[in-house]
C-alpha cells in the first residue's frame, strides 16, 4: 500500500467517527472507545485470516499423535492470539441491521478476552449499545461496513498506523482532555530519532504512558533501522498509567503493533510496579505539568525521587490548610529527578518538561546544578509553540545519557532551539515534517560524530528529488503532445481553425532536469526547476486564456488540466527536496557539526556564556542566540537611512502639532472652548 493509499484510507475510515458523531448516543469524548475497539476486531479477524490456513495445515498434521496440539494453542504460537469463529468479522457484518448488531459485537468481544488471557478487561464492550438509537439502529451496521473496507491484505505495520492516527485525530477532537492520553506522534518520533535505540534485550519504561505512542514509535523506530524478528521480541516495554479507560488505549495499541510489554494501571508518584531505579535501558514520558498535589511524605523517602532531591516549599508551610499536609511546590522536578535515577549504567531518556523547569528557582534549582553538575543531561531541545493539544506556549525536551557522565563531554550540554522549526497543520496546531524530524536528528549526529548519518541523508534527498525528476520528465513529454483547436471568434463555428500546442515552445529541455540533478549542484538544480514550473504555468495560462473552444474537447481539457495540476505538484516536491539539501548544507558544509547561531550550542560547563555563567539555566535561548538577518546595508547605508527616517519621524511630529493646534483654534470658533 503506498502512502497515498495509506492516507486514503486513513480518511475514510475517520467518516466513521463523523457518522458517530451525528447520530449516537454518546458524549463527545467517547467516540474513540467504540471505533477503536472495532478497528482491534477487525485487525484481529484479518492477521488470523493471514494464519489460518497455516495453522489447519499443522492441526491436520498432528492430529491424533503424541504431537497434537488444539486450534487455540496452535493459533497463539502463529499470530498471537485466538479468534473464536464468533468474532470473525464476516459473522458480524453480515448479520441484519437492527440492534441486535450491538449484542454481537459484545459477545465477540467477550469471547476474545476470553479465550486471550492478556486481553482480559481490554476491549470496550458495553458501549456498543448506544450505537444503536431508535431513530437510527442501522447505525452501527453502517460503521462495521466502513471497517470492512480495510484491505485482507493489511499489515500489522498498516493496522498501528491506522490506531495511531485515530488516536491523533480523537485527541484533537478533545483538545486539552485529549493530551492527557496522546503525545502528537512527530514529537515522540523526534525523541526517538535523538535516542537511538538500539535493537536486543532491551528495556523500556514510561512512568506516564498515556496511550502507548513513546513504546509504538520506538519499536519501529528499530524495525526500519533494521531490527530483527528476533531482536523485536527482545525489546519489552513497562508503561504506568493511571487513568483505567487510557490504560486500555495502550495494552490495545500494543497489541496492535506487536510490541511486548506490560501495562500497569497506577500513580507513579505514589507507586513503584517495577522498582525503577536503575533498571532500565531507555525512559520516556510526556507527564503532566507542574502538579502540585503531590504530597511530600509519600515520596520524600522514595529513592526515584529523593536521590536529586524532593521540590520543596521555601516557607514550608502546607500547601492545603484543610489537612494540613505539605505538598510540593511543584512535581517538574520529581518527574526529572525519576527520569534521572531509573536509568541503568548505559541508560538513555528523554522527557517532555514545561519550559518553566529550565530555569525554575529555590529548591528546584539546586535539584537542576546537581543533575547538570553530575553530566546526565546531555541535551534541551526548545519545541515550537502549538504542538500539543494540553498547551499552546514551548514546551523543552529533556535528553538524558548516563554513560556521558564518564566521558570526555561530561561538562558540555547540546542546546538546540526548533522553535522555527514547524510545519502549520491549522491556525491552531503545529507538527514536525519527516524532514524536519531528520534535519534535526542529523544535529544530535553530527555532535556524537556520526557524519556517515548526515551524507546518507543528503544522499537520501537527492536520491528523491532524482527520482520525482524522472517523473517530472515523463508528464512534459506527454504534455508535449497535447493539442487542440479554438474557435478564434467565439461563433461555435471553425471558418479559420487554429492549431495551438497547449505545451510550451520554450519549455526547458527536460534532460537538464535530470543532468543538473545528477551533478549535484543544488543552485543549478533549483534554477532549472523553478524556470519549469514557469514555463508550465506561462503554458497554462495561455490555454485558458482563449474562452471559447469546442465542447468536444472538454474531455482532453480535464486531461491537459490534470496533468498541469500533476506535474506542478510534482515540481513542488522537488523543490522541497532541494530545500533540504540546502537547509543542511547552508548550516553544516563540512559535513561536521558547528555551532549555528540561532539553531544549536555546544555549551561548556565554565568560561564566558557558560552554563555557570548563566546560572545553570537550561534555557535553550541563552546559549544558542538570535540570528539577525542581514539587509543587505553597509555601515553607511544604515546611518544614512536611520537618520532619513528620524527627519521625516520629525517632519511628521511638527505637522501633526500644527493639526493638533488648528483643531483646538475650529472647536474655540465653533463652540467658544
Amino acid at each position: 500500500m503506498t502512502d497515498k493509499e495509506l492516507k486514503t484510507l486513513k480518511e475514510n475510515l475517520w467518516h466513521a467517527a463523523d457518522m458517530l458523531r451525528a447520530g449516537a448516543h454518546l458524549a463527545a469524548n467517547k467516540y474513540g472507545q467504540p471505533i477503536l475497539g472495532l478497528i482491534f476486531l477487525r485487525y484481529a479477524d484479518i492477521l488470523y485470516k493471514q494464519h489460518k490456513d497455516e495453522i489447519e495445515a499443522e492441526y491436520n498434521k498432528y492430529k491424533g499423535g503424541r504431537r497434537e496440539k488444539t486450534k487455540k494453542e496452535i493459533s497463539i504460537e502463529k499470530c498471537g492470539f485466538y479468534l473464536p469463529e464468533c468474532a470473525y468479522y464476516d459473522e458480524i457484518n453480515d448479520a441484519p441491521d437492527d440492534a441486535n448488531k450491538a449484542t454481537l459485537v459484545k459477545k465477540a468481544m467477550e469471547a476474545i478476552e476470553t479465550e486471550n488471557a492478556k486481553m482480559e478487561g481490554v476491549l470496550p464492550k458495553e458501549v456498543y449499545g448506544q450505537l444503536v438509537p431508535e431513530e437510527e439502529p442501522e447505525l452501527l451496521s453502517k460503521i462495521v461496513r466502513i471497517f470492512k473496507d480495510i484491505p485482507e491484505n493489511c499489515t500489522v505495520d498498516i493496522f498501528g498506523e491506522i490506531y495511531e492516527y485515530f488516536l491523533g485525530k480523537f485527541a484533537l477532537a478533545e483538545g486539552k482532555d485529549g493530551g492527557t492520553f496522546y503525545t502528537p506522534a512527530t514529537v515522540v518520533r523526534y525523541m526517538v530519532e535523538v535516542l537511538n535505540p538500539q535493537p536486543g534485550d532491551k528495556k523500556f519504561l514510561d512512568p506516564a504512558c498515556g496511550s502507548g505512542g513513546m513504546f509504538v514509535q520506538a519499536a519501529r523506530y528499530m524495525h526500519k533501522h533494521n531490527a530483527s524478528e528476533d531482536d523485536q521480541m527482545k525489546f519489552r516495554c513497562y508503561g504506568v498509567e493511571k487513568e483505567p479507560d487510557t490504560v486500555k488505549l495502550a495494552k490495545m495499541n500494543l497489541l496492535l503493533n506487536n510490541v511486548r510489554g506490560d501495562i500497569t494501571e497506577a500513580n507513579s508518584f505514589y507507586s513503584d510496579p517495577y522498582n525503577a531505579v536503575g533498571q532500565f535501558d531507555y525512559v520516556m514520558a510526556n507527564p503532566p505539568f507542574n502538579v502540585d498535589e503531590v504530597v511530600v511524605d509519600k515520596v520524600s523517602e522514595d529513592e526515584r525521587f529523593n536521590t536529586y532531591g524532593v521540590p520543596r516549599n521555601s516557607s514550608k508551610s502546607a500547601k492545603k490548610a484543610s489537612d494540613k499536609k505539605e505538598t510540593v511546590p511543584n512535581a517538574n522536578y520529581l518527574w526529572i529527578g525519576y527520569f534521572a535515577t531509573a536509568m541503568n549504567e548505559r541508560g538513555k531518556a528523554a522527557l517532555v518538561m514545561a519550559n518553566s523547569a529550565s530555569d525554575a528557582g529555590k529548591s528546584e534549582y539546586e535539584i537542576r546544578k546537581k543533575l547538570i553538575e553530575e553530566g546526565v543531561i546531555s541535551q534541551m531541545v526548545t519545541l515550537p509553540s502549538n504542538m500539543f493539544n494540553s498547551v499552546t506556549l514551548p514546551a523543552t525536551l529533556w535528553f538524558f545519557d548516563k554513560a556521558k557522565a564518564n566521558s570526555d563531554k561530561k561538562d558540555e550540554i547540546l542546546f538546540i532551539d526548533a522553535r522555527n522549526v514547524f510545519t502549520q497543520v491549522d491556525r491552531a496546531h503545529r507538527k514536525f515534517s519527516d524532514e524536519q524530524i531528520k534535519n534535526l536528528g542529523i544535529i544530535t549526529h553530527l555532535y556524537n560524530g556520526d557524519t556517515e548519518a548526515y551524507t546518507a541523508l543528503l544522499e537520501e534527498y537527492r536520491e528523491k528529488a532524482n527520482q520525482l525528476t524522472s517523473e517530472l520528465r515523463k508528464m512534459l513529454s506527454k504534455l508535449s503532445e497535447y493539442s487542440f483547436y479554438f474557435d478564434g471568434d467565439g461563433t461555435g463555428e471553425y471558418e479559420t481553425p487554429q492549431l495551438r500546442s497547449c505545451a510550451p515552445k520554450t519549455i526547458v529541455n527536460k534532460d537538464a532536469c535530470l543532468a543538473a540533478a545528477d551533478s549535484k549542484n543544488v543552485v543549478e538544480y533549483r534554477g532549472i526547476i523553478e524556470k519549469q514550473d514557469y514555463e508550465i504555468e506561462g503554458a497554462y495560462i495561455g490555454l485558458h486564456f482563449e474562452q471559447y473552444y469546442s465542447k468536444k474537447q472538454d474531455k482532453k481539457i480535464k486531461e491537459y488540466d490534470q496533468l498541469v495540476e500533476d506535474a506542478r505538484g510534482c515540481i513542488g516536491e522537488i523543490k522541497y527536496y532541494l530545500d533540504n539539501i540546502t537547509w543542511l548544507l547552508e548550516r553544516f558544509p563540512e559535513g561536521k557539526y558547528r555551532d549555528v547561531i540561532g539553531l544549536c550550542k555546544a555549551a561548556k560547563l565554565d568560561g564566558e556564556d557558560g552554563i555557570i555563567d548563566q546560572d545553570y539555566s537550561l534555557n535553550a535561548g541563552r546559549y544558542v542566540g538570535v540570528v539577525i538577518e542581514d539587509d543587505g546595508m553597509t555601515e553607511a547605508e544604515f546611518k544614512e537611512t536611520m537618520l532619513g527616517l528620524n527627519a521625516e519621524l520629525t517632519a511628521l511630529n511638527a505637522e501633526a502639532k500644527k493639526l493638533e493646534e488648528q483643531i483646538a483654534e475650529n472647536m474655540k470658533g465653533l463652540f467658544g472652548v
